[in-house]
């Protein structure tokens, strides 16, 4: 059998879960059964649900249907913070969003990637971190380490692999500038 040269798949280390595997596959199981099927209305109980595997969360957030977290208990969110429908947090590093934020439909937050340069395709997990009274538009993917500054706002369906400024609108795959965040600026209205 020949060498492989780019990516060797057999010799995989696996990945990072911050805890023990039987707590993810209950978690999975758990979360599946009695969290992603859950009525629009049972914020509380999506709350407590995820306190309970160990996440932080903070007062009053709401968590709508169809949220996925991977692990968590890598997962930190303060108060007044909205998960919109169908979002995903594959938090196998630290995911924290602040205060007054909100993640739109679908957006992806990926804390993990590899690493194409070794041949074991190793994996590699890097926190995320969204500041407070920021918005991330509906669909969006946010790469791991990236920080996203408080007041900044992201674009509908933006890809974002480097970490935004303070109270600055970025838009686009990849991600780029458009301008700043303020009350009378044009592009702040039309996400």
């Amino acid at each position: 059998m020949e060498a492989r040269r780019y990516q060797d798949l057999a010799r995989f280390g696996g990945t990072a879960r911050g805890g023990a595997a039987w707590r993810a596959q209950l978690w999975w199981l758990f979360q599946a059964i009695f969290v992603l099927p859950t009525p629009q209305y049972m914020f509380a109980w999506r709350r407590f649900a995820l306190v309970l595997f160990g996440a932080k969360i903070g007062k009053r957030v709401l968590i709508r249907p169809g949220v996925r977290v991977t692990y968590p208990w890598n997962l930190t969110m303060g108060d007044y913070v909205w998960i919109g429908d169908n979002v995903h947090l594959y938090s196998v590093a630290e995911i924290s969003i602040g205060s007054h934020s909100c993640v739109s439909q679908e957006s992806y937050l990926c804390a993990g990637t590899h690493d194409y340069r070794d041949v074991t395709f190793a994996f590699v997990s890097t926190p995320i971190n969204i500041g407070e009274e920021c918005w991330v538009a509906a669909r969006s993917f946010i790469g791991p380490g990236v920080k996203i500054g408080d007041a900044a706002v992201v674009g509908a369906g933006s890809v974002v692999m480097t970490s935004v400024d303070r109270e600055t609108i970025v838009a686009g795959n990849p991600a780029k500038f458009v301008g700043r965040r303020g009350r009378d600026t044009l592009a702040a209205r039309s996400f």
